[in-house]
């Protein structure tokens, strides 16, 4: 508080009364942290005019502008009491947004005249000590006043000539009009300057004239006006207004009224004009305005000449005596001016001030020209404003200019900020900075292990980029030069170049360029690469071109930067999301296929679609296809989660159903918010029969022999993740030869197509394939692969979402290759096992193939008699191999284990895993199968050894037909 109080008593007395305001309020409110403070000082009527404010709106002032001393304000209360006082949210202060008003009176000479009002923050009302530094702001105030210099009429002292010269220089004559009946009112430029307001406060009503006119002048000025509209005289009056530093300032106004038919007032035109110099000073208007710069005329109402100052006097050639009462129209200079009459009289009838340029031929000057009606006749006013005019053409040429800059670093901002890929960002640079700057290539290049890569080019032949390609850093290459040094190099025609780079003669006619500006990259301190931006003339780039150019580099930089970052990030999530997908389909006999994936756009995030070809015994192959709800990595890593989890449950062999019920327990235990959808289609060859699960996902398209195309649509079970188990199966029978086509959603929908629209192309498409030829080979199946895609998700068109395709051509097990035979339960079903291998093995000419079979059908039909239950069956199947199925009633499944020495049994399952290829157990409705696999010899018969095997048991040999070999194990 003391250091305020200091600061205040160093102000020298003798500063201006609204200085002193201004100053006591500001301090007052840094002490109390207050949100406003105002002024008020007693006028006539009993009425408190503000006449200082701090910190508050005009919106909120406004009502304050004139206040009842006799009301329940703060401020009249302040005077009332004399003394201060706390009003906390009163009516109708409440509608102030603070906590309260905190009021003190000013006295001067012991008279209360006025009051300093606080508008307190969020501190509330002010402390005892606040209270005490308040009134000593206030005495500083009412010390400062009496000290202030006083507005004074005006005087009668004659000008000096310095000062006379400064009234002819600053005289400005403002003129207004009024509507008497609305209240309207409008001021030209030179008003509102006279009357200290801004175009910005000006409401044009009659209320902006009452505020500004000092209080003890309104009441005689209104008076004024309401005798001369009574007696339709010629209005004067001579008034203080407001100006915008707060003091008062002398003005003097004349204006006249208009009628109508009726003889009621319309309203009232007039001018005004500053008079604080003096009355003298007035008297020597007519000085003033001869002297003044601009030209200036009164005319009658006939257009007839009653004053012309000197420099209307030069413009039109004659003498003020001379001109005197002549026709302005008749003048030579008036005449040459084109349409001068006619545009006067037309501003004239409207009885309302206008302004015009108009040109002089003859000298090819411009004047401006404006024409303010009076009482008495018109004035004219006319002041070259040649140089204005071209200046501010010049002004508003390079406004255009740098608002056409502007607008291009907007645009190329806007496409950078899209910009993705490095690509994206090279072809923005060719559409946005290209065509403006008449250049005809860019070319952008980056460091990568002190050689230049280019990473984009327009407008470049492409043996010339394949020239330039990795270059290392060489004396004197202006890339290198402009990389190193940070600052961009021009060069206007190849001999600048050459002279800079003596060894790149010859370089520029490979790639028709004549003018070049290396512009450097360099984005968070680090300068990675340059911009060339070349011209095919020679071209010289001015200052602001070049600033330009630099400019650009900038933001080219820090997209590019930002596009190979995501470069990379989405190069790592696509390898990522392709290590995760099958490298290659199988080749199987059940089946023939051929796949594919199709990421999303540019600018999306990797997906979790999937698919994969999982062969199984028996014949049976699984074709699946999923879906992960989402984008992004961890999405694409919950595809290649369930992809294993699919792997590892279909190797189990366990039925569709039960496998979807398993994912979707997997995909529950992620949380919420993670769901899938999954298509598992299970295909036996022996049968020809699909088994179908669906969670939530497409159904599949089904293309018969005969080109039909079928879509199986059982209601689908909701999404992995939100499905309650069990599963829906779908069993149907595949004629042989049919074409399964498994798909992802992003295949047939998108913003543009619904699911419904995408399946019915999807349809259309594969049966115009079946009606153009064969659909057999994996050949045939790539290229339909290719149409489809092709054709639903066209290039041109950025997919938002990522697609899965699977197309498979089922082959059936012929009937002559698959042969089943009923066994007893008992020892005699080894031996009738063995017998049927053996001749079923002559009858297929795999004899090589007998001696290993039997071995194997003899453990599996002992491992069956002695562990399970019948009926027993075995089936032979002659496929890509040799496949031993051994079926029984039970669902106890066998285990291997590691036998001892002293063991009697438990080397069954290890003999089985030595002599098959492969071998395994699946459960069926009915029990469970034991199979194992067996490669078919080769051309040169190499599957089996030559001669017989040696015996792994001495009297393995030495059992007759009927006896049980699994009484050896």
């Amino acid at each position: 508080m003391n250091a305020r109080l200091a600061l205040l008593s160093t102000v020298a007395p003798g500063v201006t009364e609204s200085e002193v305001f201004r100053l006591a309020l500001q301090h007052a409110m840094g002490e109390l942290g207050a949100l406003g403070a105002a002024m008020h000082l007693r006028g006539p009527m009993s009425a408190l005019r503000l006449v200082s404010a701090a910190g508050l709106p005009p919106a909120l002032t406004r009502a304050w502008e004139i206040v009842d001393q006799e009301g329940p304000s703060a401020p009249a209360r302040a005077l009332q009491k004399n003394d201060s006082v706390w009003v906390a949210r009163p009516a109708p202060e409440a509608l102030w947004p603070g906590t309260g008003l905190a009021a003190l009176p000013v006295f001067s000479g012991g008279r209360s005249i006025g009051a300093m009002t606080v508008l307190a923050g969020e501190r509330g009302e002010p402390t005892p000590e606040h209270w005490r530094f308040l009134r000593a702001v206030v005495a500083w105030t009412e010390d400062r006043m009496a000290q202030a210099p006083r507005p004074a009429g005006p005087a009668h002292t004659e000008l000096s000539g310095e000062r006379l010269r400064q009234a002819l220089k600053e005289v400005r004559v403002g003129s207004w009009d009024w509507d008497i009946r609305s209240g309207d009112l409008i001021w030209d430029e030179a008003a509102l300057e006279l009357y200290g307001t801004r175009p910005a406060d000006f409401t044009g009503k009659i209320d902006n004239w009452m505020r500004i006119v000092h209080p003890d002048d309104l009441a005689p000025t209104l008076a004024a006006a309401q005798r001369a509209i009574l007696d339709r005289s010629v209005y004067e009056a001579e008034y203080r207004v407001r100006r915008l530093d707060g003091t008062y300032g002398w003005t003097q106004a004349r204006g006249r009224a208009t009628y109508d038919e009726r003889g009621e007032p319309l309203r009232m035109i007039g001018v005004g004009w500053e008079s604080d110099e003096s009355r003298t000073a007035r008297d020597t208007l007519g000085r003033a305005l001869r002297h003044m710069s601009d030209g200036f005329l009164a005319v009658d109402d006939e257009w007839r000449i009653t004053f012309a100052n000197l420099e209307a006097e030069r413009f039109l050639g004659f003498s003020e005596e001379e001109l005197f009462g002549r026709l302005l129209w008749d003048l030579p200079a008036a005449r040459q001016v084109p349409d001068l009459e006619a545009r006067c009289r037309a501003a004239a009838a409207e009885e309302k001030p206008a302004g015009f340029d108009v040109r002089v031929p003859a000298c090819g000057c411009r004047y401006h020209l404006r024409l303010v009606p009076g009482p008495d006749g018109r004035t004219l006013y006319f002041t070259d404003v040649t140089e204005n005019r071209r200046l501010a053409e010049k002004q508003r040429a390079e406004k255009q200019q740098a608002d056409e800059r502007s607008a291009r670093i907007a645009e190329l901002t806007a496409e950078l900020a899209k910009a993705t890929t490095s690509q994206d960002v090279v072809d923005a640079v060719a559409r946005r900075v290209l065509p403006p700057f008449a250049a005809a290539g860019v070319l952008v290049q980056v460091t990568e292990e002190e050689r230049l890569h280019y990473v984009g080019a327009v407008g470049y032949p492409d043996d010339f980029l394949h020239l330039i390609d990795g270059r290392g850093r060489l004396a004197g290459d202006p890339a290198w030069d402009a990389i190193g040094s940070g600052t961009p190099l021009f060069f206007s025609s190849p001999q600048e170049l050459t002279a800079h780079s003596p060894w790149l003669a010859g370089l520029p006619e490979r790639a028709g360029k004549q003018a070049w500006a290396f512009l450097p990259l360099t984005a968070s301190g680090h300068t990675f690469g340059v911009c060339v931006v070349a011209f095919d003339r020679p071209r010289l780039l001015t200052s602001e071109e070049r600033a330009l150019l630099s400019t650009i580099s900038a933001l080219v930089a820090q997209s590019l930067e930002r596009a190979r970052l995501y470069d990379a990030e989405y190069t790592r999530s696509r390898e990522l999301q392709r290590s995760l997908l099958p490298q290659a389909l199988p080749e199987l006999p059940a089946c023939t296929a051929a796949a594919r994936y199709l990421p999303a756009g540019p600018g999306a995030d990797v997906g979790g679609d999937w698919y994969d070809i999982i062969p199984l015994s028996g014949g049976q192959v699984a074709l699946v296809v999923g879906d992960v709800m989402g984008h992004g990595l961890p999405e694409a890593a919950t595809m290649g989660r369930l992809r294993t989890a699919v792997h590892t449950l279909a190797d189990l062999e366990l039925p569709p159903g039960e496998i979807m019920g398993h994912l979707n327990d997997i995909v529950g235990a992620m949380g919420e918010g993670s769901y899938a959808t999954c298509l598992y289609a299970l295909y036996d060859s022996t049968t020809r029969v699909c088994s179908l699960v669906r969670a939530g996902h497409p159904p599949p398209a089904l293309v018969r022999p005969d080109g039909t195309v079928y879509f199986p649509e059982p209601d689908a079970d909701p999404p992995l993740g939100a499905a309650e188990p069990p599963f829906e199966t779908v069993e149907l029978e595949v004629p042989e030869g049919s074409l399964l086509v498994l798909y992802t959603d992003g295949l047939v929908e998108s913003a543009k197509r619904d699911i419904d629209e995408g399946t019915a192309e999807l349809a259309r498409l594969l049966s115009a394939a079946h009606a153009r030829g064969a659909l057999d080979t994996a050949a045939d199946l790539e290229r339909l692969c290719d149409s489809l895609t092709a054709a639903l998700l066209p290039a041109e068109q950025q997919a938002a979402d990522d697609a899965a395709l699977l197309v498979a051509r089922l082959h059936a097990l012929p009937v002559e290759r698959v042969v089943s035979w009923p066994l007893p339960d008992d020892p005699r079903a080894a031996g009738q096992a063995r017998r049927h291998v053996r001749e079923q093995l002559a009858l297929w000419d795999l004899e090589q193939l007998t001696a290993t079979a039997e071995l194997l059908v003899s453990e599996l039909v002992g491992n069956v008699v002695r562990h399970a239950r019948g009926p027993v069956r075995l089936r032979l199947l002659y496929g890509a191999e040799l496949i031993c199925e051994v079926y029984d009633g039970s669902q106890t499944m066998p285990r291997i284990r590691r036998a001892s020495e002293t063991d009697e049994g438990g080397r069954g399952l290890q003999l089985i895993t030595a002599l098959s290829g492969r071998w395994g157990a699946r459960y069926t409705p009915t029990g469970k199968c034991l199979w194992t696999e067996q490669p078919l010899p080769g051309p040169d018969g190499g599957a089996e050894p030559d001669g017989d095997p040696e015996p792994m048991f001495p009297n393995a040999a030495g059992f007759e037909e009927g006896e049980d070999w699994s009484a050896l194990l």
